[in-house]
């Protein structure tokens, strides 16, 4: 009886090893996609990032230049778009705790998605 209970269990044994070498290579994919997803996910945030930032900073010296050319004067011009920065600057720093969850919550969804 003995052989016959070892014969038996042998292609179970070898399942089961199968098995394990299938969830193992399974695991090691979708590690490699999800991590892959993530890095391209960063590359086309940065790229957004870097273009918006370029966008923000030309229409910045546009407005400045344009009331520069209405106030007469290039430093009153510069001045006052500077004034708006940091008006904006001294609103965000009241308002930092209903800046942040949103932030953070979206994080959280793109690291999980």
């Amino acid at each position: 009886m003995e052989p016959e209970k070892e014969a038996a269990a042998r292609p179970i044994v070898d399942q089961l090893k199968d098995y394990a070498e299938t969830r193992f290579k399974l695991f090691k994919y979708e590690v490699i996609e999800r991590s892959t997803s993530v890095v391209a996910d960063v590359i086309t945030d940065i790229a957004i990032i870097v273009s918006l930032l370029l966008t923000f900073l030309f229409a910045s010296f546009t407005l400045a230049l344009f009331l520069a050319d209405v106030l007469h004067s290039h430093w009153k011009g510069f001045g006052c778009v500077a004034l708006i920065y940091l008006l904006i600057a001294v609103l965000i720093m009241i308002g930092k705790r209903s800046f942040e969850r949103p932030i953070i919550n979206a994080m959280i969804r793109k690291l999980f998605k």
